[in-house]
């Protein structure tokens, strides 16, 4: 085959794809999934304030979160079965009407109801475009694209406190979800028009029986954690009721795997230990870097005073750390093809990082946990992308859209843990401060659910305001403690990883085109 021949309209890719508007479309989408979950973590102390809902305060992202644990995994496989494209701009439709119906919520039932139906159509678009990705570019080229998703992971997350907070303050918290619906317009066009992949030639057997049992466990697992030692005791039936059906869904998912001919997650994946580490490494991530942003905002904003707007800025310097961590990292990998290490400090990095979280108080100068988050946020951009790298580096072409679901499904499933066991944790402290330091009486008439929102703290008289802040800060201590030793398990786990170099070749021997150079003359679509 003759060497490709520049393009100078962007990259020409032999399948036909303009990969230049493409990547663009891809990391729009990105930047909305991420950028999603950033500004709502920022705007929730108010939303639960105005919808008078505390006790409900984490379902809103633990609903969001278990519907694209749940589809994930089913979107990597309608991928592999269906082809990437349609898959991507059926979940990207699912999600902007999702976000239509979020923004017009007027209760918290209801917007826990379209957070549902958001979360399903984000599970597929962090997977559809690391499969895009992967399926274009090798390993050793994708970490570009990688290290640009990191870059877009990033700035996603330092523009989502702010936006966040402007967009509360300046309109109301019902445009941190109508913002998604012009952006992902765009990205539709993009993909629609520029992305033209070769249509897959596979059975189009769905596996019914694991998508059930998968979704019966993981919903199982998250109910699990989020009720137990707070809505119902650990030894009551209905959590011991939950444990059981979790273990017998996973039992029962394991067997229709071993037997289905096209499984959501085929079990020999499993035997190859590279796959198996950087599953439970994403799963840690997602527990401890992600579970754990939502209650860094309700520290900012309850215990320190401060404004939804100021919060995105306090946050930033956080997310600021994560992107120099992350560019940083994917370049060095893109560099020497070797990822072993960032993972392992990250862990580490990590560990250190939620120590000095737990010791924040009310009486904690705001720049010190700055440098707290700042040491955090840069142990979370380490291992931003490297695990998915890792996975897909060892995965045989046909299983590349179930490694790239399972990968995402894993970082999600942490997060959608770590969010109701960090709630768990939170909550059943919470109550026990309040009662502890706010003097008997004092809170007569004031509407628990609605302490985190400004206008009421601000009601309160100072002694008792205070007393509040206190007990904010006091119930999240045990939330980054009991995110150490989850950290410690994460560094066990990288220190065993294989140090592997990521491929330059997709499997088979064959080098993909660079992503600027047009197609030999009479490169058909079975060429890429």
């Amino acid at each position: 085959m003759s060497a490709p021949t520049a393009q100078a309209a962007g990259g020409l890719h032999p399948s036909g794809t303009r990969t230049t508007p493409t990547m663009v479309g891809c990391m729009l989408a990105a930047f909305l999934g991420i950028l999603d979950t950033q500004i709502v973590a920022t705007a929730l102390p108010r939303i639960v304030g105005d919808l008078h809902g505390i006790d409900l305060f984490a379902w809103v992202t633990i609903a969001y979160v278990i519907a694209s644990s749940v589809t994930t995994p089913i979107y990597g496989k309608l991928g592999d079965l269906f082809g990437r494209k349609a898959t991507f701009l059926s979940a990207m439709t699912l999600f902007m009407v999702g976000s239509a119906l979020s923004g017009a919520s007027g209760s918290m039932e209801a917007l826990i109801t379209f957070r549902v139906v958001q979360g399903m159509g984000a599970g597929g678009i962090f997977v559809s475009v690391l499969s895009i990705i992967g399926e274009l570019f090798t390993p050793r080229e994708g970490a570009r694209f990688y290290g640009m998703f990191g870059m877009i992971f990033a700035g996603a997350s330092l523009a989502g406190p702010a936006i966040g907070g402007l967009l509360t303050d300046v309109l109301s918290w019902h445009w941190v979800f109508l913002v998604n619906l012009p952006l992902g317009a765009v990205v539709f066009f993009l993909l629609t028009k520029y992305l033209h992949l070769p249509r897959q030639v596979r059975a189009s057997r769905l596996d019914y029986a694991g998508i059930v049992t998968l979704s019966g466990a993981i919903i199982s697992f998250t109910l699990l954690t989020s009720w137990a030692g707070v809505q119902y005791a650990w030894t009551s039936a209905r959590i011991i009721g939950l444990a059981v059906t979790a273990v017998l869904c996973l039992a029962l998912f394991i067997a229709a795997e071993s037997r289905a001919a096209e499984p959501i997650v085929p079990l020999r994946l499993f035997k190859d230990s590279t796959f198996t580490l950087s599953l439970l490494g994403t799963v840690i991530c997602g527990v401890v870097f992600v579970g754990s942003v939502n209650f860094l905002a309700l520290y900012v904003q309850v215990v320190t005073g401060a404004s939804p707007t100021t919060s995105g800025f306090v946050l930033l310097p956080m997310m600021l750390g994560l992107v120099l961590s992350s560019v940083g990292s994917s370049k060095l990998i893109r560099k020497s093809g070797k990822y072993k290490i960032f993972p392992v400090l990250s862990m580490a990095l990590g560990i250190v990082g939620a120590l000095l979280l737990s010791t924040m108080d009310a009486s904690t100068p705001r720049i010190v946990s700055v440098l707290f988050m700042v040491v955090f946020g840069f142990a979370s951009g380490l291992s931003a992308q490297v695990f998915t790298q890792a996975a897909q580096n060892t995965a045989p072409p046909k299983d590349l859209g179930a490694v790239s679901g399972v990968a995402t499904f894993g970082r999600s499933f942490g997060t959608s843990i770590g969010i109701s066991l960090f709630a768990s944790i939170f909550y059943g402290r919470l109550t026990d401060e309040i009662t502890a330091r706010v003097p008997a009486g004092a809170l007569r008439g004031v509407d628990h659910e609605a302490l985190s929102s400004q206008s009421v703290l601000d009601s309160l008289a100072a002694p008792v305001r205070h007393s509040v802040e206190q007990a904010y800060a006091a119930a999240l201590t045990p939330v980054f403690v009991t995110a150490v030793p989850i950290l410690v398990a994460g560094l066990l786990i990288t220190l065993c990883m294989k140090n592997l170099t990521l491929r330059s070749q997709h499997h088979g021997g064959r080098t993909s085109a660079p992503a600027t150079d047009a197609a030999p003359t009479g490169a058909t679509p079975e060429a890429a």
